[in-house]
């Protein structure tokens, strides 16, 4: 499907799977070359991240663990600008070599805001590892260790990301199509 229409915005395909799968496998890769022997602790950002997460996991064939937490800035198509903590960390990570893995990063303040909030349970080291990277739109500079793709600074949807609650289960990348 090249065109998808969700609520009242039309978005067209940008990234398909198959790019997708080649960068996920690229960056398991470094990750599992980087990790190995150090039984990380990835922490998955609920929602966006879930479907990122999976395929990740999926190629990292070194001992690890997972947990979740899930922060929230987004209403629309829009960044809030504000950082809600909804679910915290229900790990111990003292002493843990954590690894965020977050669907995209596009100002860095929710990213910026979990490595400060992370940092106070004193992990041997914080990574981040992001699906897509909008560096156009940072507003704060923040450490990708590991990223898939970076793109413009525009509205994607699917696998994973959302517009209001809709569309993270397709396998491509769509772009919101400007009328």
């Amino acid at each position: 499907m090249d065109i998808l229409t969700v609520k009242d915005k039309r978005f067209a395909v940008s990234i398909p799977e198959a790019e997708i799968k080649k960068h996920v496998s690229r960056v398991a890769a470094e990750i599992t070359r980087d990790m190995d022997g150090k039984k990380p602790m990835f922490l998955p950002v609920l929602n966006g991240a879930f479907v990122f997460a999976a395929d990740l996991l999926r190629e990292i064939p070194i001992e690890c663990e997972v947990s979740f937490i899930k922060l929230a800035s987004y209403q629309g198509t829009n960044s809030t600008g504000q950082i809600r903590e909804v679910i915290g960390l229900a790990t111990d990570i003292t002493g843990r070599h954590v690894v965020i893995v977050e669907d995209i990063i596009d100002s860095g303040l929710t990213m910026a805001h979990m490595i400060d909030t992370l940092r106070k349970h004193n992990p041997a080291s914080i990574s981040v590892c992001a699906l897509l990277l909008k560096p156009d739109a940072m507003k704060v500079q923040v450490p990708v260790d590991y990223c898939c793709l970076r793109i413009p600074n525009d509205f994607i949807i699917g696998y994973g990301l959302d517009y209001d609650g809709l569309a993270r289960n397709t396998r491509d990348i769509y772009t919101l199509v400007k009328e």
